[in-house]
């Protein structure tokens, strides 16, 4: 009986670790983080593309947690727009050669 005891102690703690790392809002905090940063770096090409695929993919990371769906789609939002005035500024560059 205390081999079923511990199986079922075992399967308990590992359920309320997953749940814990679901409820868990760090992921869309960080892709918040790089979604500013991302903004903030965008006149400069490729450094508004890269930080924008970043926060964009952490973004799509972190919205299938409900904890942080909200800061998630904020973050993918800023990701989108870094790229797009990424590409702004590229063009412009190149159309000023």
């Amino acid at each position: 009986m205390s081999t079923e005891n511990t199986i079922a102690e075992r399967l308990l703690e590992d359920a309320r670790k997953r749940t814990a790392k679901n409820e868990s809002p760090t992921l869309g905090k960080a892709a918040l983080i790089v979604g500013g940063i991302a903004l903030l770096v965008s006149w400069i090409s490729i450094l508004g593309w890269i930080f924008g695929a970043i926060a964009i993919g952490l973004g799509a990371t972190a919205v299938r947690r409900p904890v942080s769906a909200r800061q998630a789609k904020i973050a993918m939002a800023l990701g989108g727009a870094a790229v797009l005035i990424g590409v702004f500024f590229y063009t412009l560059n190149v159309a000023m050669r």
